[in-house]
Protein backbone atom coordinates (compact mmCIF):
# COMPACT_ATOMS: atom_id res chain seq x y z
CA UNK A 1 0.00 0.00 0.00
CA UNK A 2 1.76 3.63 -0.59
CA UNK A 3 2.80 5.41 2.28
CA UNK A 4 2.53 9.36 2.49
CA UNK A 5 5.46 11.09 2.84
CA UNK A 6 5.85 15.10 4.05
CA UNK A 7 8.62 16.80 2.19
CA UNK A 8 9.77 20.17 2.42
CA UNK A 9 11.15 22.03 -0.02
CA UNK A 10 12.61 25.74 -0.52
CA UNK A 11 10.52 27.61 -3.11
CA UNK A 12 13.05 27.29 -5.89
CA UNK A 13 13.71 23.47 -5.90
CA UNK A 14 10.00 23.46 -5.77
CA UNK A 15 9.49 25.14 -8.71
CA UNK A 16 12.36 23.26 -10.47
CA UNK A 17 11.17 20.06 -9.48
CA UNK A 18 7.34 21.52 -10.63
CA UNK A 19 8.77 22.76 -13.84
CA UNK A 20 10.39 18.96 -14.62
CA UNK A 21 7.42 17.23 -13.75
CA UNK A 22 5.09 19.07 -16.46
CA UNK A 23 7.50 19.08 -19.06
CA UNK A 24 7.49 15.08 -18.50
CA UNK A 25 3.57 14.90 -18.15
CA UNK A 26 3.93 13.58 -14.44
CA UNK A 27 2.90 14.56 -11.08
CA UNK A 28 5.22 16.45 -8.98
CA UNK A 29 5.08 13.34 -6.55
CA UNK A 30 5.56 10.59 -9.41
CA UNK A 31 7.96 13.08 -10.82
CA UNK A 32 9.88 13.09 -7.61
CA UNK A 33 9.61 8.96 -6.79
CA UNK A 34 10.89 8.52 -10.55
CA UNK A 35 14.34 10.52 -9.97
CA UNK A 36 15.08 9.03 -6.76
CA UNK A 37 14.69 5.79 -7.73
CA UNK A 38 16.61 6.35 -10.99
CA UNK A 39 19.06 8.13 -9.03
CA UNK A 40 19.54 5.01 -6.57
CA UNK A 41 19.79 2.10 -9.48
CA UNK A 42 22.19 3.87 -11.29
CA UNK A 43 24.78 4.82 -8.22
CA UNK A 44 24.43 1.34 -6.12
CA UNK A 45 27.89 -0.75 -6.56
CA UNK A 46 27.65 -3.73 -5.31
CA UNK A 47 31.65 -4.14 -5.52
CA UNK A 48 34.20 -1.23 -6.70
CA UNK A 49 36.74 -2.13 -8.91
CA UNK A 50 39.40 -2.86 -5.80
CA UNK A 51 36.94 -5.50 -4.41
CA UNK A 52 36.50 -7.12 -8.03
CA UNK A 53 40.03 -7.44 -8.66
CA UNK A 54 40.72 -9.18 -5.04
CA UNK A 55 37.93 -11.16 -5.86
CA UNK A 56 39.33 -12.22 -8.93
CA UNK A 57 42.42 -12.78 -7.74
CA UNK A 58 41.25 -14.96 -4.51
CA UNK A 59 41.71 -18.70 -6.17
CA UNK A 60 40.87 -20.35 -3.20
CA UNK A 61 37.24 -18.39 -2.57
CA UNK A 62 36.95 -18.77 -6.42
CA UNK A 63 37.20 -22.37 -5.94
CA UNK A 64 35.31 -22.46 -2.86
CA UNK A 65 32.32 -20.57 -4.62
CA UNK A 66 32.35 -22.86 -7.86
CA UNK A 67 32.15 -25.86 -5.23
CA UNK A 68 29.35 -24.18 -3.51
CA UNK A 69 27.78 -23.25 -7.00
CA UNK A 70 28.26 -27.61 -8.13
CA UNK A 71 26.93 -28.32 -4.66
CA UNK A 72 23.90 -26.39 -4.56
CA UNK A 73 23.37 -27.76 -8.41
CA UNK A 74 23.27 -30.96 -6.80
CA UNK A 75 21.06 -30.27 -4.16
CA UNK A 76 23.48 -30.87 -1.18
CA UNK A 77 23.74 -29.30 1.47
CA UNK A 78 21.21 -27.01 3.19
CA UNK A 79 20.42 -23.15 2.73
CA UNK A 80 21.56 -20.73 5.00
CA UNK A 81 19.61 -17.51 5.59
Amino acid sequence: MPKVVTLRLSDDVYHLFDHYAKDDHRTLSNFIETAARRYIEQNIEYADEFETNEISNNSALNESIKRGVKDAGNKKGRFVA
